[in-house]
Order: C-alpha cells, then structure tokens, then sequence
C-alpha cells in the first residue's frame, strides 16, 4: 500500500508540474500575442496617421504669384471664396496698388463668400472685397471692413507683396 501511495503522490506532484508549467507557458505566450497584437495596432495607427498627413496635405490649396521676377506663396483656406478663385487659375492678370497697404487685383468672375470668413487682415493676409470684386493682397497691417473675407494668408515671400507691379501670374502650387 504504501508504494501505491507514493506512486499516486508523486503522480499528483508530476501531474501539478505539468500544469503549473503548461499555465507558464500558456501565460507567456499570451504576453507574446499581446505585444505582437499591440506592435500591429501601433504600426496600423502609425499608417493611419501618415495617410492622414498626407491627405491633408494633398488638400491644401496653395497659390503662388509672381511678379517682378519674385514669388509669394499663399495657402487658401476652405471658404467658398477661395475655392473659386483657386478654380480660376491660372491667371494672367494687372495688380494695382491701393491705398498704402495693399496691392489688388480683379478675378475674370466673382466670388461666392458663403461659408468664407470675415477678415482681419494682418501683412499677408489674401482677402476678398465683396463690394467691389477685387482680391486683396496685404502687405501691412488693417484690420477688419464690412465686405472684407479672408482667403487665406502668405506662406513664404510676404516681403515682395509691397514692390508687385505690373502684370502678375497667379498659379495653383
């Protein structure tokens, strides 16, 4: 009796050996999955974002004019007004100065300013002056006008606004 004894007790330690050690191993490859799952997700989301980025940057309305041999870079925003001026391009087309802090120009069609929002133009803000058609290209400070809708503002060559003169090109970037 006494063998069957220590057999059936060293069974059970055999028996609790292996499950402890199949629980281990189960337990560590759950971990594994997990940190392979997670690793995936990362990477998915990674893409994602990229994908993002670049769709954004795909949409964003850029216009460059040149004039005088220089070249000003604006970004439009998502207002209709802009839209149909982005629409309008290329054009070749006279800029004159107004005032003592902006250079203006007439699109060939008006534009919509549904959904476009009211300036408050700074030194390279583009604008739009409803009551009169023209586009507004800032090169000092000015503040607000009723009529006065922004484009969107100067991204690189702000400093060439002021000597534009002439006849300028204005293409979609």
């Amino acid at each position: 009796m006494k063998n069957t004894s220590e057999y059936n007790a060293s069974a059970k330690r055999i028996v609790i050996c292996l499950g402890v050690f199949l629980l281990v191993f189960l337990a560590i490859g759950c971990i594994e999955q997990n940190k392979m799952d997670q690793n995936s997700i990362d990477n998915q989301s990674e893409e994602e974002q990229g994908e993002i980025i670049r769709e954004e940057e795909e949409t964003k309305m850029q216009i460059s004019v040149q004039s005088n041999g220089k070249t000003t870079i604006f970004e439009l925003n998502d207002g209709n007004a802009a839209k149909d001026l982005y629409e309008q391009l290329p054009l070749t087309i006279d800029v004159e100065d107004f005032s003592n802090n902006e250079k203006i120009f007439y699109p060939p069609k008006k534009l919509d300013t549904t959904n476009t929002p009211m300036a408050n133009a700074k030194a390279g803000t583009l604008a739009y002056y409803a009551p009169w058609g023209d586009v507004v290209m800032f090169y000092e400070k000015f503040g607000s006008a009723g009529g006065l809708y922004e484009l969107g503002n100067v991204v690189s060559g702000g400093e060439h606004i002021k000597n534009m003169s002439g006849t300028i090109l204005i293409e979609k970037v």
